[in-house]
């Protein structure tokens, strides 16, 4: 893998991971498209940097959370500054635990893994999805805005969460756009739907980096790449923090529809020039 592969796999996992217009759908348009050099042959290694810098670009954005949740957690449990404090809630911990609820259904899409990855070849149904996603962006946009934050969303409200995320292992649904439609369709205040949807990213990713850490022990690892792995994995971690960033702006002043356009765009073009190439 070259250099410039590397950091163009690396740039579109980061924003197009972090937006929500589908990173999984994107990296294979551009590996069909223009014949790159696809994470699936060989370079499985790279697959779990990019995962790795994908939790590590959430980490760093939302840290001030993470360390709320570790201190009630462990205040709940009896020691740290919080230990005995009365803390009506503990809106951290809450938090934590409705990730926790959110995160169990994507071990639904295990047993598939095999059938989806075939899907990662496909233009044609990559554009469909792509153009579902923009629909599913669209109408959230039309949806009357929630009030629930993680004081008062409830164990129904992250499982539904979860099972539609669960749906977005399939190339061409956004994993962001997906939960953030399903936390506002629950009735999640926007803003906080798309943080809830961001702080998922965190055990998805380490979940994807596991197995695909699995996957580059069978296949083996091209060391001649590492260094190209490792300019990549910065690129998508700068990509993924400046899309995280930009994203939680959209989300305070603008709607999830703006992102709509873009995906039936995309999803047009990607089944046109399949057609055409």
């Amino acid at each position: 893998m070259t250099v410039w592969n590397a950091v163009l796999l690396g740039l579109v996992q980061g924003i197009a991971g972090f937006l929500p217009i589908s990173g999984s759908g994107h990296i294979a348009m551009f590996n069909n498209l223009f014949k790159l050099s696809s994470l699936s042959e060989g370079h499985r290694l790279f697959q779990v940097f990019l995962d790795l810098a994908m939790a590590a670009a959430v980490c760093i954005v939302y840290w001030p959370e993470l360390t709320a949740m570790y201190l009630e957690l462990s205040g709940m449990a009896g020691f740290g500054p919080l230990a005995g404090r009365e803390k009506p809630r503990y809106p951290g911990a809450r938090c934590f635990l409705m990730i926790v609820l959110a995160t169990l259904p994507l071990l639904l899409g295990l047993p598939v893994r095999g059938m989806i990855a075939a899907l990662e070849g496909e233009n044609i149904f990559i554009g469909v999805m792509l153009i579902f996603t923009g629909f599913l962006l669209y109408v959230s946009d039309r949806m009357k805005p929630g009030k629930k934050t993680e004081s008062s969303m409830s164990i129904s409200d992250a499982l539904i969460i979860g099972l539609c995320q669960c749906t977005a292992v399939i190339p061409g649904l956004s994993r962001m756009g997906v939960a953030a439609s399903a936390g506002i369709a629950t009735g999640l205040r926007p803003d906080f739907a798309i943080n809830f949807s961001f702080l998922l990213a965190l055990p998805s990713s380490l979940g994807a980096a596991i197995l695909a850490i699995i996957d580059a022990s069978a296949d083996g690892v091209d060391w001649g790449s590492v260094p190209a792995y490792l300019i990549g994995t910065a690129a998508a971690l700068l990509s993924g923090v400046a899309a995280i960033h930009l994203m939680r702006y959209i989300g305070r002043r603008f709607k999830l529809g703006t992102f709509a356009y873009y995906c039936w765009v995309v999803g047009v073009l990607s089944i046109v020039l399949h057609l055409i190439f």
